[in-house]
């Protein structure tokens, strides 16, 4: 499972609670793996400055055709302007023939738990 490592873009303020969201992203089939691939460099070059954005990760499950998310940001209204922005909403809207139903999960993470782990992640995921 090829995983991008956490990615740090904001340091985490001592006592401060955040919004952190995991989503579970499957494809209905394989050649949708190529599309997503050359999408996730488009949606890495805006994530680099999206604001409020304070760190993610992204994991790929090839064989089970299968693509996560893992971010924390400042506030939701940060995550709601980085989902809305362009390349992202564009490529929601071109991958959607391609994904099964999707789910997410969001919660508050506390700077003392910052990196997210993959492990808590999908647990919050699979309660939701």
């Amino acid at each position: 499972m090829p995983v991008i490592p956490w990615k740090t873009f904001e340091t985490p303020v001592a006592g401060t609670k955040y919004v952190a969201m995991v989503s579970c992203l499957p494809l209905k089939h394989h050649f949708a793996l190529f599309k997503s691939m050359k999408f996730a460099t488009e949606v890495r070059r805006q994530l680099r400055t999206a604001p409020g954005l304070v760190g993610y990760s992204l994991e790929a499950a090839i064989l089970s055709k299968t693509l996560w998310t893992l971010s924390v940001w400042r506030d939701r209204q940060s995550l709601a302007g980085f989902v809305e922005a362009m390349p992202h909403s564009r490529v929601i809207r071109d991958m959607i023939p391609d994904m099964g139903e999707s789910k997410f999960a969001y919660w508050t993470a506390e700077s003392k738990e910052i990196p997210l782990d993959w492990i808590g992640a999908k647990a919050r995921l699979q309660q939701s």
